[in-house]
């Protein structure tokens, strides 16, 4: 049986809760490679509302197995606090269906300080990052001067690995003008939490390698999108991590071949949050009614998001750098309504047509959208379960989106409720 990867093939917020939700209930496995708690997952199943942040989606599924590799960085207080929540929705969690790759860094509460104290800087333009330590945690595994999963098993080692951090930490502490950190408290902090940690912790690549072995379907989760992945997307406006599809297998363990289909996540349209560049975005009533009618604000943090016209370049650009096969399409029926849609189909720089977007950070504030315009519909494609329940436009406007991407749909998303989907090309079917 073929083990699905999906992706963000956007800015993220496309709408992967469901699609996860959707394909996890015939999933053996569910997987989060990367990221940590600072990109939401929305669920909704049989009416009740499940917000996810850091537990993989499968999570509120029974029978299956959900994995935390070492991809993630993990805050153990915000771990906690998760599986609290939904153990009181009625969600079981045990070590049988949760598990946190032992070499999983965490994040600790004075990178969530650094985090915040480097936005407030003046000086120095904002990344729009969401203040939760992610970035910093993640600088701390590249400096090998993480505390990890494994390390809160024993105090010496984990007084050492504390110790070595500081250094780093104190250092870069006087510069923003912040205290130096209180080291027995953080060790005292990390012992408390330590057994909620270390209940679920196990060697995740062996696990996931004997899943695969016997024939299991793996499910691997990302999170964000790519357009926000450290090497391709719109740096330095962009997150801590490698997002797109090859992360899945250094994050979890697991071979690159491991991965049989890769699915990206690819919403009708086009959102961001926070800082950064975005060509085809709206500022017109246009941008305002997608917002309203999309619901678009972050799961995690609130924020409204930017909207705009369907970014043909971008997508065609992320399918690429994460070798998508299909993509699943979500929030259809947001378009509902709409006379005149567009499509932006390729930019102009200084000039000249271009088909990508550029790296350089003051190209891509130059680039202007050129778009396409097609008929919209004014049927309601909310709750499509067939090809026969969609107006003809819509169709025309779904198949044109598959032309300009070069990239088939695999899925169709027209509501929040997991059924309300149209399986074109099943993922699971190697």
């Amino acid at each position: 049986m073929a083990n699905v990867v999906v992706v963000g093939a956007q800015w993220g917020d496309e709408g992967k809760g469901k699609i996860v939700d959707w394909l996890s209930e015939r999933a053996d496995v569910i997987a989060r490679f990367q990221g940590g708690h600072n990109a939401g997952h929305t669920l909704v199943i049989d009416g009740e509302v499940y917000k996810l942040s850091l537990l993989p989606s499968g999570i509120v599924r029974p029978g299956k197995l959900s994995v935390i590799g070492n991809g993630v960085v993990l805050d153990p207080w915000h771990l906690k606090q998760e599986i609290e929540g939904l153990r009181a929705q009625g969600v079981s969690i045990t070590p049988e269906t949760l598990m946190i790759a032992e070499n999983t860094p965490l994040i600790l509460p004075i990178h969530g300080e650094l985090d915040r104290a480097r936005e407030q800087q003046a000086s120095v333009a904002k990344i729009g990052t969401t203040g939760r330590g992610i970035g910093p945690a993640y600088e701390d595994k590249v400096g090998r001067r993480s505390v990890r999963v494994a390390d809160l098993a024993d105090r010496a080692t984990l007084e050492l690995r504390v110790d070595r951090a500081l250094v780093h930490h104190d250092a870069l502490r006087r510069g923003l003008g912040l205290d130096p950190v209180d080291r027995d408290a953080l060790v005292a902090q990390l012992l408390e939490i330590a057994p909620v940690v270390l209940e679920y912790a196990a060697p995740v690549w062996k696990v996931l390698n004997e899943k695969r072995r016997a024939g299991r379907r793996i499910l691997f989760e990302g999170a964000q999108g790519a357009l926000l992945d450290i090497d391709f997307g719109t740096y330095p406006f962009v997150t801590s991590s490698n997002v797109i599809a090859g992360q899945a297998a250094t994050g979890s363990g697991l071979g690159p071949g491991a991965i049989d289909f890769v699915l990206g996540i690819v919403k009708a349209y086009t959102t961001r949050v926070g800082e950064g560049p975005f060509p085809a975005e709206l500022e017109d009533t246009d941008g305002q009614r997608l917002g309203e009618r999309g619901h678009e604000f972050g799961t995690v943090t609130g924020r409204k998001r930017r909207c705009g016209w369907f970014d043909a370049v971008l997508v065609r650009q992320t399918c690429a750098t994460s070798g998508v096969n299909g993509i699943a399409l979500t929030k259809l029926d947001v378009l509902d309504g709409f006379e005149t849609l567009k499509i932006c189909v390729g930019y102009e720089l200084d000039g000249q047509r271009i088909d990508h977007l550029p790296t350089a950070a003051d190209h891509q504030a130059r680039c202007t959208p050129i778009y396409e315009e097609m008929p919209g519909w004014s049927e309601s494609t909310e709750g499509a379960r067939s090809w026969a329940d969609l107006p003809a436009n819509a169709i025309k406007y779904v198949r044109r989106v598959e032309e300009l991407i070069d990239c088939p749909v695999a899925l169709l998303s027209t509501s929040p409720e997991r059924d309300d989907t149209i399986l074109v090309t099943d993922p699971f079917q190697d």
